[in-house]
């Protein structure tokens, strides 16, 4: 099933340079590409009042340094960028503009955390990059389990062998996912990759 055909899953745009004195990145991974394929639009000095939060996925932290942002963060993962996102945010000044790219996950994560800061959603550019991997909460145990990529997968924490239903919830940035055989715990479909 395409992207499209999921009702429930948020629309993403291309990132483009937005009027603006501050401007703040949030990427992983291939996210990175979305920001230098967006530097070649923006005008003279752009960058000179932006800052990078980046997580790397192995690359690109050389193309988001020769951007020459006001400042380049590097995260290992989202959890510990977390608290620096929260305070970013509340410390927001107005006009503040964020730009969210890469994969899924961090989209729906970053936007939950600047909603409930109360940056306007129309204050906000996003771009998916990457991996189709999933975001999936186990609507059993309600325990999250990150990147997804096979069908069905098993819960990282209840162990359940779970379906990965086309539902998305943007309170949850997350996939639904369902007991697969809650009927007999013996049967046990075969496991294929699904969302690469």
């Amino acid at each position: 099933m395409t992207a499209k055909t999921i009702i429930s899953r948020p629309v993403y745009g291309t990132l483009s340079p937005q009027p603006g004195k501050h401007h703040l990145f949030i990427a992983d991974a291939e996210g990175a590409l979305a920001i230098t394929d967006m530097a070649g639009k923006a005008p003279p000095g752009f960058f000179d009042g932006a800052e990078i939060v980046f997580i790397p996925g192995g690359k690109h932290i050389a193309a988001l340094e020769a951007l020459k942002p006001m400042q380049l963060h590097i995260a290992p993962s989202f959890a510990s960028l977390l608290p620096r996102l929260k305070q970013m945010l509340t410390n927001a000044h107005m006009g503040l503009r964020l730009y969210l790219a890469g994969t899924e996950g961090l989209i729906g994560q970053a936007m939950q955390v600047a909603l409930e800061a109360g940056i306007d959603h129309t204050s906000i550019e996003t771009e998916h990059r990457g991996s189709l991997a999933r975001r999936m909460q186990c609507v059993h145990c309600k325990g999250i389990t990150e990147n997804v990529t096979t069908q069905p997968a098993t819960c990282s924490h209840c162990g359940l062998l779970l379906l990965v239903r086309d539902h998305y919830s943007r309170r949850l940035a997350a996939f639904q996912g369902v007991c697969i055989n809650a009927e007999d715990r013996s049967e046990s479909p075969p496991i294929e990759e699904a969302f690469p």
